[in-house]
């Protein structure tokens, strides 16, 4: 088996062909920002965020990413209000149903956005009529494009926990479902849920094709309206965006391991 592994070397090309792929556009981009119209490199696009001359032609990003700000919250508490507790109840009582259950919560990775907003139209619709036109709508459609992703961190979680044997025992101990629930698998579930929130924001802040056929204003449309004004603004944010995720992606990593460290 030994024989198989690949050498250090191999891995060593392995590791900075990966890094280069994910670096190269990432430093491009960078460097893209520093260019000065007048010519060589400077800040001059950045100090841009804090000039008020620019508070006008940035208000559209602004506006753009409070609501898909709000829209992130929202469609995290319906992974986690509304997806998790499914996926822990199917488990549990309903072992049978994870196949038809699995192939439902997958089937929308393959379905293309575009496709799915034709589906969601007349439905949206009745929303508009009944919820009003706001951005935060969106959620609903939000919910359904991040189940595959969120399913599979949850379910990569649920595998490794004995979710059955807490249950019983803590259902023995009189707790009612809820409190089983919360108090007891959440915390063994926890970075499964976490890792389903953060690519829930990461969709939710990378979205464009939906909202901008549903003809709601979120972080991505914002970013193309201020393109044609400014073009470094829009590469800007993006960079500031993947920063946040990464940071969560810390955040999650460092819970993660105190969790381990706390089970331990």
């Amino acid at each position: 088996m030994n024989s198989l592994a690949p050498s250090r070397l191999t891995r060593w090309i392995i590791g900075i062909l990966v890094g280069a792929f994910f670096a190269i556009p990432l430093i491009a981009t960078f460097l893209y920002t520093l260019r000065d119209p007048k010519g060589g490199m400077s800040l001059v696009n950045w100090h841009k965020l804090i000039d008020p001359a620019f508070a006008s032609t940035l208000q559209p990003i602004w506006t753009g990413l409070g609501n898909s700000l709000v829209l992130a919250v929202v469609t995290v508490v319906i992974v986690l209000v509304l997806l998790a507790p499914t996926m822990i109840l199917v488990h549990l009582r309903f072992p049978k149903l994870r196949p038809v259950f699995e192939f439902l919560a997958l089937l929308p990775i393959s379905i293309p956005a575009i496709v799915l907003v034709v589906g969601l139209s007349p439905i949206y619709l009745q929303i508009a009529r009944t919820l009003g036109t706001g951005t935060w709508t969106l959620a609903f459609a939000y919910g359904i494009t991040v189940l595959p992703f969120a399913y599979r961190a949850i379910q990569a979680s649920i595998d490794a926990a004995d979710l059955r044997t807490l249950s019983e025992a803590a259902r023995t101990l009189g707790a009612g479902w809820p409190t089983v629930v919360i108090k007891v698998l959440a915390p063994n579930l926890r970075q499964g849920l976490l890792a389903a929130s953060l690519i829930s924001v990461a969709v939710v802040l990378g979205e464009f094709t939906i909202a901008s056929l549903l003809n709601r204003q979120v972080f991505q449309t914002a970013m193309v309206v201020v393109r044609n004004q400014d073009p470094y603004l829009p590469a800007i944010f993006t960079l500031l965006a993947l920063l946040l995720v990464f940071v969560l992606l810390l955040i999650i990593g460092r819970a993660a391991r105190g969790h381990r460290k706390a089970r331990s």
